[in-house]
């Protein structure tokens, strides 16, 4: 491609392969001064042009920033920009990492970004480049909003390089950055640059998707599914149908029962037949930790072996280069003996539970070829440079973290993308293992559609908006909320609904006309119906809000130790309460069930009040999170012979008793029209009216509801927070220095954080029970039941107990300014962190958290280690409590040693 002398002419020109027409496209425009927005698939080299606006501003003599969303992808643009303009231009800020921080070119977290936008730092001086890797990211319900954050924020003369995923509405994206950043480019390409062929593998076969005559990518209705592959199930089908039967046994004649025993393919031998046609290295994603742990022992125990000699002389170097500063007394507790084993074959598991320093080892040895077969969970598709010739997908369905859900399109395209290695593969391919359930055509449908749009989760938090008033002021914080990609969508879907609101309008005129006119007799007639059946509908839900009263009052009332009956619900049955909840609002008390279950319960187990059963006597002291205790309090409640008692048939209220509900009814039977012989034929043109007028009026108030919807919640976190005194009471408040604490807390529970440190909940304690405190706001269990048997001494009790009774309030506040709640304290963590900090081996801190080879892995206990370290560092710059701030730091040095040093390098 033709290009005048320009940068971009010497930016190509150092390069070893040729610019793609997308390339160039977005390399002008940014050389022009525009701000870009590329949207590519993974592999296409949309880094290309990111690359080129740290050359731009290197030509300048200004500064570029990079950002990516996690540490793994800074610290590879880190070293491929080392590579190309040497050390001492590029830096490296990822919270954890600070490496020559002045440098021209500094790579970075997004979040490093926007805590250095709310400081006004001085590294933003001289800033001409942004780019933003996988900016798709905004769509992330838990780290999203920092993407918008830092684009609303930056300085208008920075161009923004913003780099995603292919997406359905990039132009609607593109169209509020040109909103809010000014001349923005939008330059989509949806071509793959290595093609990918579709298969499914049938027992040991393996099958084309689509018809050598369909096209996939032109959208679905083109798409023909092979009909050789079609055949082949069909017949596989009626074979699994017939070795599903099996003969009861003696006894009655034709009597069969269902075995459901399909049995895969074994992982070897699938490995087996992809290296014998040609199709490794290969990743195989499988939608758990275990399962990929347990493919990967699968293949150990067979004789499946895909590497030379040589290679394993490689191998066992560079995994003497990653894992050489592990101590040694930890390596068996990391199952190093069979991890190794399996990368001397070629084998290996990749998953966020890995130690970071075993999933950087099996990252390094994937791209050189050396390990050939991975089985990973999702998490490797989100950025991480690890392409294959071939990606496995051994089923259609995951766990998205509520329920087992098939998978969409848009996550289908994610987890396929990486098979293709540009400059390696001239194609690549993803293979669907068949099994019972899965159709050729439902696939087919994965693969062909091409609508994965774009979604805000941006939300104002307390931190932001400290920190927005703290920087311009209540006034124009909401104005610039109002200018967020979260309420530009919500705008859009406003006119929608508009529109919506004005057909209704014209149809209503239609029907009023049908009805006689809004003066005729027969509409006053209809309108009486109406009134009836309103009035119906409010004695019903009034009923049901006395109800709930009834319930929210029994539940104030109850004291330790009675013992009451859950009516509905998977822990229905007698429970016991543990802590009373006298909440005006929303009370939840603890209570413990029969089958050991301990839990909060709300007005919403009760359909009606809550009944008092007996009485129950407790000791003195609970721990609810200890499983003997819960083990022994349930068999006393057992033993006490309470049961649930059947459940009454509910009165309800009867609307007859309703004295307006009487002068309707007979308003209505005296009417004229009461008695006119085509009644019914226009009650019926009358009830449609009616349900159309409250259709409208509710499209009224959602649009309403919907405009200025990020100010509304804003103007609630700052009512709020003047109630806290984190800001002044004053209609335009100003941040007091209780706030200013506030506005460097960058956490979940940042409100929860700055209100322990004000309190003094978490003084006088040591290193390590601080840091055990601190993991409570910070740690998130992965499942239901992971307890903590015995908090370790009686200081981090009781501050565990102060930060449990902050939550309490707060969230009382919360409920009472209609703002979603802070996440409730989880001691998951506690006892693991604090046996760490002790100066425990890693051994005797997973063994001591209980949670050994169950809940908590290697990977898992150094990436909540790091966590506790960021907020144990913010802790440290923002107490005013130097005690707790020298605390924080040794807190600091105590966990950061070991793995978890090793892994922070």
């Amino acid at each position: 491609m033709v290009m005048n002398k320009s940068e971009l002419s010497t930016f190509a020109s150092s390069l070893k392969f040729e610019l793609d027409p997308f390339q160039v496209k977005a390399c002008v425009a940014l050389e022009a001064g525009h701000g870009v927005l590329v949207c590519a698939p993974t592999g296409a080299g949309k880094t290309v042009v990111g690359e080129f606006a740290v050359h731009l501003a290197l030509a300048a003599g200004r500064k570029c920033f990079y950002t990516t969303p996690i540490k793994a992808l800074s610290n590879q643009k880190y070293a491929e920009l080392v590579e190309r303009y040497g050390p001492s231009e590029v830096g490296l800020l990822t919270g954890d990492s600070s490496i020559n921080s002045d440098a021209p070119v500094v790579v970075m977290t997004t979040e490093v970004l926007r805590n250095m936008l709310y400081a006004n730092s001085e590294a933003l001086r001289g800033l001409s480049h942004v780019v933003m890797d996988e900016v798709h990211y905004l769509a992330d319900r838990f780290r999203g909003a920092v993407w918008e954050e830092v684009i609303l924020h930056l300085s208008e003369d920075v161009r923004l390089v913003s780099l995603s995923a292919t997406v359905s509405n990039a132009e609607e994206f593109g169209s509020w950055m040109e909103t809010v950043r000014g001349d923005t480019t939008v330059v989509v390409d949806e071509t793959r640059p290595i093609p990918l062929w579709q298969h499914i593998m049938v027992g040991r076969r393996i099958f084309d998707l689509f018809d050598s005559r369909s096209h996939p990518a032109a959208g679905p209705k083109t798409v023909l599914v092979d009909q050789d592959l079609v055949r082949h199930v069909k017949q596989r089908q009626a074979l699994e149908r017939v070795e599903s039967w099996q003969p009861r046994g003696r006894g009655r004649r034709g009597s069969y029962q269902s075995s459901n025993d399909f049995r895969p393919l074994p992982r070897p031998d699938v490995i087996a037949q992809l290296d014998q046609s040609g199709l490794l290295p290969a990743i195989t994603f499988i939608f758990s930790r275990a399962g990929c742990d347990a493919a990967l022992a699968q293949c150990l125990r067979s004789r499946l072996d895909l590497t030379s000699p040589e290679q394993v002389r490689e191998i066992d170097t560079i995994i003497e280069k990653h894992t050489g500063e592990l101590p040694e007394e930890d390596l068996e507790v990391l199952g190093y003996r069979d991890w190794c084993k399996a990368l001397r074959r070629g084998l290996a598991s990749h998953h966020a539970g890995m130690l970071p320093a075993f999933r950087q080892t099996v990252e390094e040895l994937f791209v050189k070829g050396l390990v050939r077969a991975v089985f990973a969970t999702e998490t490797l598709a989100l950025g991480i440079n690890m392409p294959a010739r071939t990606v496995v997908l051994e089923r259609l369905v995951k766990y998205n973290g509520e329920s087992h859900a098939e998978l969409t399109p848009g996550e289908y395209t994610q987890l396929t993308g990486r098979a293709g290695r540009r400059g390696i593969d001239v194609e690549g391919h993803a293979v669907v293992l068949w099994q019972p359930g899965v159709e050729p055509t439902d696939v087919a449908g994965l693969a062909s559609t091409r609508t994965f749009p774009l979604r805000s989760s941006f939300r104002p938090s307390y931190n932001m908006s400290i920190n927005l008033v703290e920087r311009m002021g209540a006034a124009d914080s909401r104005k610039l909320l109002e200018r967020s990609f979260a309420q530009f969508q919500a705008d859009r879907s406003v006119v929608g609904l508009v529109r919506g609101i004005e057909r209704n309008e014209e149809a209503l005129k239609g029907l009023q006309e049908k009805l006689g006119g809004a003066d005729g007799e027969y509409f006053e007639y209809a309108s009486l119906r109406e009134r009836l059946s309103a009035r119906e509908r409010a004695l019903e839900r009034k009923g049901r809000e006395d109800r709930r009263g009834d319930a929210v009052e029994s539940l104030r009332a109850l004291a330790r130790g009675d013992v009451i009956a859950i009516p509905i619900g998977r822990h229905s049955g007698v429970a016991v309460v543990l802590v009373p909840d006298n909440d005006p609002k929303d009370p939840r008390p603890l209570v413990l069930t029969a089958d050991q279950w301990a839990g909060r319960l709300s007005s919403g187990d009760f359909p009606e009040a809550a009944d008092v059963l007996g009485k129950m006597r407790l000791p003195k002291h609970v721990d609810h999170h200890t499983a003997r205790i819960r083990r022994d309090l349930a068999s006393a409640l057992r033993s006490t012979g309470i049961s649930a008692p059947r459940r009454k048939k509910r009165h309800k209220a009867g609307a007859s008793e309703d004295a307006e509900v009487a002068t309707l009814r007979r308003a209505i039977r005296s009417h004229p029209c009461h008695s006119w012989p085509d009644r019914e034929h226009l009650s019926r043109i009358g009830e449609r009216y009616n349900r159309l007028a409250r259709e409208t009026q509710s499209m009224r108030e959602k649009a309403a509801a919907t405009t200025n919807s990020l100010a509304r919640t804003f103007d609630r976190i700052i009512a709020l927070l003047k109630e806290r005194e984190y800001m002044t009471a004053e209609a335009a408040p100003e941040v007091t220095e209780s706030g200013r604490r506030l506005s460097r807390i960058y956490s979940e529970s940042d409100l929860l954080v700055a209100e322990c440190l004000r309190t003094g909940a978490w003084t006088g304690l040591s290193p390590a029970e601080l840091a055990a405190v601190v993991s409570s706001v910070v740690y998130e269990s992965r499942r239901d039941g992971d307890t903590v048997d015995r908090v370790p001494t009686a200081a981090l009790r009781h501050a565990l107990n102060d930060t449990q009774r902050l939550w309490s309030e707060l969230r009382s506040d919360e409920i009472r300014h209609k703002l979603p709640p802070t996440r409730e304290p989880d001691l998951g963590f506690v006892t693991a962190v604090y046996h760490w900090a002790s100066e425990n081996s890693l051994v005797d801190a997973l063994i001591a958290a209980g949670v050994q080879g169950r809940a908590l892995s290697a990977g898992d206990f150094v990436r909540w280690c790091r966590q506790v370290i960021d907020l144990l560092d913010q802790v440290r710059l923002t107490s005013t409590d130097a005690d707790v701030a020298k605390t924080a730091a040794r807190a600091v040095a105590a966990i950061r040693r070991g793995v978890v040093a090793v892994d922070a390098a």
